[in-house]
C-alpha cells in the first residue's frame, strides 16, 4: 500500500519466480536471488544491475540453470553461442 506521500508502507512484499512467475512465499526457504552486474563494452561494471529471483522448487527440479540462460539470452546480457556481432546472414 502507497501512503499519501507516495511512500511504500507495506511490511512484506512477496517476490515472484523469474522462470515461473509464481510468488515466492516467506515460508520457501530454499529459493534464492542472484543480483547480476551489467558491464559496457570493455567488461568494466557500470553500476547497474538485474534482479533475478527463483523459487524453491524450481531449484528441485534443476532448472534453474537452464531457466537463469534463458532469461538472461532475453534480455541481451549474454549472446547465444556461436552468434557474433554482424548481421546474420540469409539463407537461400
Amino acid at each position: 500500500m502507497i501512503n499519501d506521500e507516495g511512500i511504500n508502507v507495506d511490511a512484506y512484499i512477496p517476490r515472484k519466480c523469474s522462470s515461473t512467475n509464481q510468488l515466492i512465499t516467506a515460508k520457501d526457504h530454499a529459493s534464492v536471488q542472484f543480483n547480476i552486474g551489467l558491464i559496457d563494452e570493455s567488461g568494466v561494471y557500470i553500476n547497474e544491475f538485474k534482479t533475478v529471483a527463483f523459487a524453491g522448487y524450481q531449484r528441485k527440479k534443476g532448472a534453474t540453470d537452464q531457466a537463469l540462460n534463458r532469461i538472461m539470452l532475453r534480455e541481451g546480457i549474454i549472446k547465444e553461442k556461436g552468434a557474433s556481432d554482424e548481421a546474420p546472414k540469409k539463407r537461400r
